[in-house]
């Protein structure tokens, strides 16, 4: 089989590679330059998507023994990536830019281009399985290693898109047997740092970054109630389940901090409360994709049982999920209703909600809206 390994430099994607070409496939290398600017990226350990990067991907090529290549999606990464982030923000949404990285270019686009040149599967470094069933039809299920399970962030893949998806670290028991089996092969990114943080804010400074790409205007802070409790200098640069730099001119009756409870960019409000109101019973998400095919209820709009999970090392609640096909635009469109068996705390619009039942992923949605049912509405 072709296989095209996307190598982002570090460990674990030099090791998938390694195992792809152990298996007997063709393998070619491949790594994502995703800035013309390198001083617009991370530097060092903390990105996934540098400089250093690039070099680490093509020596740990060239120590297998594959082609290797670069390819610039720097502009596909602006558009649907960096201003996608920007837009949510800016509409009052909390975006998640890794899952729309894995979603429109780690696999939409990549695999686009792959399946174009002939490749029948994308391999990667994500810690996630895929079960084919009996009649041919890809599942998407969590890793052996829940520790480092990434099933989350691949939630948005579609049936289609694991159709050619293949993750040669579903099994591995852990990522210290990873850093060993890397060692053994002589791969330089044996002990390389994992990635974290926003690869394209360099400095690390996201609401810095953010004032300089969205008008910022004065406006209130109000409580649950919906009176006046302060004033801000744009909503923007708030998060929910914030609570320093609040800056509040009326304390609250009990004396007790308040926290950011929901951000209305049309109304240019910052909700604030008390931290119990951050328990989220509801959740409402648009956007709703389905990780191989859907489930009967999908089709029926009855509501079945699963699991919730709003983070990528988040814990799953249990919760009763139902579809639901409204207008918008004059187009016929999902939207997805998850009632919590066990409260959340500190869930935003523009998350990412994804639904499992037992180690399968069954399917994603942004959250639109997130409710408390102990709080008033006004």
């Amino acid at each position: 089989m072709r296989v095209l390994a996307a190598m982002s430099g570090g460990v674990d994607s030099a090791v998938a590679a390694a195992r792809a070409v152990e298996a007997g496939h063709d393998v070619v290398g491949v790594h994502l330059a995703l800035s013309r600017m390198p001083g617009t990226l991370r530097t060092g350990s903390r990105g996934c998507c540098t400089v250093e990067d690039s070099n680490d991907a093509w020596r740990a090529a060239d120590k297998l023994g594959i082609p290797y290549y670069v390819w610039d999606f720097s502009e596909r990464f602006k558009e649907d990536v960096v201003q996608d982030f920007i837009d949510e923000y800016a509409a009052g949404r909390t975006p998640n830019p890794c899952m729309r990285c894995n979603e429109r270019i780690k696999f939409a686009a990549l695999l686009e281009k792959a399946i174009a040149l002939g490749f029948d599967a994308v391999c990667t470094g994500h810690y996630a399985k895929v079960f084919t069933d009996a009649d041919g039809n890809p599942e998407l299920h969590r890793a052996a290693d829940w520790a480092k399970d990434q099933s989350y962030v691949l939630g948005v893949l579609t049936h289609e898109q694991l159709r050619h998806s293949m993750f040669p670290l579903a099994d591995t028991p852990s990522k210290a047997e990873v850093r060993a089996e890397a060692e053994r092969r002589g791969l330089s990114v044996a002990k390389k740092p994992d990635s974290h943080d926003i690869c394209f804010i360099s400095d690390g400074d996201t609401a810095g970054w953010l004032a300089e790409k969205i008008p910022m205007t004065p406006g209130d802070i109000v409580d649950e109630t919906g009176a006046t409790v302060g004033g801000h200098t744009g909503a923007n640069q708030f998060t929910v389940g914030q609570r320093r730099g609040l800056k509040l001119g009326t304390p609250a009756a009990d004396g007790k901090p308040r926290f950011v409870l929901e951000i209305r960019p049309k109304e240019n409000k910052v909700v604030v409360g008390p931290h119990a109101l951050l328990a989220i019973d509801e959740l409402n998400g648009i956007k709703v994709s389905w990780a191989g095919l859907p489930i009967a209820e999908v089709a029926t709009g009855e509501e079945f049982d699963c699991h919730a999970q709003v983070r990528a090392h988040g814990d799953p609640v249990p919760a009763r999920a139902r579809v639901t096909e409204v207008m918008d635009d004059g187009v016929g469109r999902q939207r997805l209703t998850v009632t919590l068996a066990e409260p959340l705390r500190g869930v935003a619009p523009g998350q990412t909600v994804v639904l499992y039942q037992g180690t399968r992923v069954l399917g994603q949605a942004t959250i639109d809206a997130a409710r408390s049912l102990a709080r008033p509405e006004f």
